[in-house]
């Protein structure tokens, strides 16, 4: 599966293996819903709470982060919050631990773009190291493991580096002028989150 896609002028990002924890997460909610279904009917599915749950923290965790590339801005789609960087603010971009933008008033991390263990690292090959945007490498064009483009870490700082260099060379940016980054947190996904939680604890009270 691709990494990352265009939707509406906007580069979408995406771990390669969201789609895998994400169905994994809502094949076993289903399934376990269905089973309380086919035993013990409609009444049953009031203690399908726990599994609900699943569903929601595996969709919440693993299928909504992304990193967001548009014309004015790079967006990191967080769990707990979203926060929208726009170019003008980015001074620096870090993959020691996973994708970091750095910004004069603090630094953000992509949720959905960790930097790799020693398996990525391991299967690193040539091409993942050429042809990088100049400021992904360090003294004697040294990068990190987290810059390889085999990489969640990697593949997202490669796409977030090349445009960021295409706006600097083309005057797009002021670089005199730095913008803020702003955070917005994520309420009605932590609401509801919160909401099956609760649901879930009573349910199992109530069962036990």
């Amino acid at each position: 599966m691709e990494s990352s896609r265009d939707v509406a002028g906007a580069t979408v990002f995406k771990p390669r293996t969201s789609v895998w924890f994400t169905g994994i997460a809502v094949i076993v909610a289903l399934a376990g819903l269905v089973s309380i279904l086919a035993t013990e009917g409609p009444a049953g599915l009031l203690a399908g709470w726990p599994l609900a749950s699943i569903g929601y923290v595996g969709w919440w965790l693993f299928w909504y982060p992304a990193v967001v590339l548009s014309d004015d801005a790079v967006t990191l789609r967080n769990p707990l919050a979203t926060i929208r960087v726009p170019w003008a603010a980015l001074i620096d971009v870090d993959t020691r631990y996973a994708l970091k933008l750095v910004t004069p008033t603090g630094s953000f991390t992509a949720w959905a773009a960790p930097a790799p263990g020693v398996w990525g690292t391991h299967a690193g090959k040539p091409e993942h190291v050429t042809n990088l945007p100049s400021t992904s490498y360090g003294p004697g064009g040294s990068i990190r493991p987290g810059d390889l483009k085999n990489t969640d870490s990697g593949l997202a700082a490669y796409l977030v580096r090349s445009r960021w260099q295409e706006l600097v060379e083309s005057g797009a940016i002021d670089v005199d002028s730095p913008d803020r980054a702003r955070r917005a947190w994520n309420w009605p996904h932590i609401a509801v989150a919160v909401l099956l939680a609760s649901a879930a604890a009573a349910s199992l009270t109530l069962g036990s």
